[in-house]
């Protein structure tokens, strides 16, 4: 979707996309172990996971940092030339993604305003799984866009 930075309040409440199923790896998961230093075997260790919990699954955390990837080129806005994260409200972890499952996001746009120079956007992130009712992740993005 392409918006100019002054239109953006006009999408305020409304969906703005949903990106392609990715899936979830054991060595997507191994990575963010390695790079996180949160080696809990109910990620990593395959053969304890899968005996008593039925099988690996993903980090939450893992889940929530895919949220950049997902929505990228969701939300065109005409002149940016850097946008960086501010935070996250009310992330909540509602279901476990197992290792072999796909994700996909949905985001909706629930704020902008001016701030620092730039806007200030606010999404509703809902990490949704394959197949499954409730979604993995739900949290509130903030971000801050500058144009030139």
């Amino acid at each position: 979707m392409d918006v100019d930075i002054k239109d953006l309040s006009s999408l305020i409440g409304k969906e703005i996309g949903m990106s392609n199923w990715v899936e979830i790896s054991q060595e997507r998961v191994n990575q963010f172990a390695e790079a996180t230093g949160d080696h809990q075997w109910i990620h990593v260790d395959v053969e304890r996971a899968t005996k008593e919990i039925g099988g690996p699954i993903a980090h939450g955390y893992l889940t929530l940092s895919l949220i950049p990837f997902l929505s990228a080129g969701m939300l065109n806005v005409k002149g940016v030339v850097r946008g960086i994260n501010y935070g996250s409200d009310k992330v909540r972890f509602t279901n476990m993604v197992r290792v072999g499952k796909k994700v996909r996001l949905r985001q909706k746009l629930i704020g902008a305003e001016p701030k620092a120079g730039g806007m200030q956007i606010k999404n509703e992130c809902t990490i949704e799984i394959e197949g499954e009712d409730r979604p993995a992740c739900v949290a509130e993005t903030i971000s801050i866009i500058y144009t030139a």
